[in-house]
């Protein structure tokens, strides 16, 4: 490298800017019309034809450095000078604007109102994919070969994969957790479900469960209509009806269906109770032995109840909404009707 150049160099490398005014110091100094990279420029006239192509590309790496330096700090500077001037034309003395909070979604505030009823029962609390194949979502639920919730109709599978499918409930959280686990266990498993299935006010293809059982010795359905009976009177008041009618699922025996008192009506029919008075929130029943051997648990040993409600069901009744589809539409003025977060 040329001595000129490199004393240049080091010239423009050491100049330290201070203030705003050494800008365009900098900038007369080093990048000017008369400046010191245009004086090298002007030299290489008197230089031989055979130098003047390595000097000249020395000369313009010394201009790209020197622009860069000035650019840099330019840049610094005006946002300086834009935070000074946004200060300035702040007033200090003006009241505080007061935030506003946010809301919560009425199907995470139930959520977390079950699994807190349920913890409080010693319940703890389990998560599972919302992927599953077909042992952990139909087969090891004890669901034959033929039963209609394989087919397409009624269930979302993935890559026309007829293993692999969106979960049609969050039972396969249940056969996961007996797996992993040891009785006595006692688990709730919230999450959302997938089915193929027609949008109404009263139906949709995502909507969200709560899984919840029990596994000792001695569990009887005794006590999962004690469980069941003191979960809605936590939930919604104490002088709640509530009922249980005979059923058939095939991952419990005995089974049932569970109803308490339509809310939106108070007993007296509509629409959403379709003018019983009753409306089902959830299915229950003792856990099939079949599905306990599945799971490597030993039904001579140990018994167990099970349990699944539906979430949106549960929240229509307890905030008197009678269109399901409001869940998902995100309309704010729905959704501000609702706990705020604190």
């Amino acid at each position: 490298m040329h001595a000129s150049t490199t004393d240049l160099l080091n010239e423009i490398e050491q100049f330290s800017f201070h203030q705003s005014s050494d800008l365009d110091a900098f900038k007369n100094l080093f990048l000017g019309k008369k400046g010191k990279i245009a004086v090298l420029f002007e030299k290489l006239k008197d230089l031989p034809v055979e130098e003047r192509k390595a000097f000249g590309a020395e000369v313009n790496r010394l201009k790209d450095v020197a622009q860069q330096k000035w650019t840099v700090f330019q840049q610094q500077t005006e946002l300086l000078l834009d935070q000074d001037d946004q200060q300035k034309d702040f007033d200090f003395t003006l009241p505080d604007v007061p935030g506003r909070s946010g809301s919560r979604h009425p199907i995470s505030l139930v959520k977390t109102e079950i699994v807190q009823v349920f913890e409080r029962l010693g319940f703890n609390l389990a998560l599972g994919p919302e992927i599953e194949d077909d042992w952990h979502n139909f087969t090891a639920l004890n669901f034959p070969a033929d039963h209609p919730a394989r087919e397409m109709q009624d269930t979302f599978f993935i890559s026309r994969s007829p293993d692999i499918a969106l979960r049609t409930h969050t039972s396969s959280v249940q056969i996961r957790t007996m797996e992993r686990l040891k009785p006595p266990i006692r688990s709730i498993a919230p999450g959302r479900v997938f089915r193929n299935e027609a949008i109404s006010a009263r139906a949709h293809c995502l909507f969200h469960q709560v899984e919840g059982f029990y596994i000792d010795r001695g569990v009887s359905f005794k006590d999962l209509k004690d469980t069941l009976y003191h979960f809605c009177k936590e939930l919604f008041f104490k002088e709640i009806e509530i009922r249980f009618r005979p059923s058939f699922f095939p991952f419990t025996e005995p089974s049932a269906e569970m109803d308490i008192t339509c809310l939106l009506c108070k007993g007296k029919g509509c629409n959403v109770c379709k003018q019983s008075g009753w409306v089902e929130i959830g299915g229950a029943g003792m856990i099939h032995p079949e599905v306990m051997r599945n799971c490597g648990i030993d039904p001579d040993e140990f018994t167990g109840f099970a349990f699944g409600m539906g979430i949106e069901r549960i929240t229509m009744l307890k905030y008197q909404i009678k269109d399901l589809r409001l869940f998902t539409e995100n309309d704010v003025r729905f959704l501000n009707q609702f706990q705020a977060v604190t």
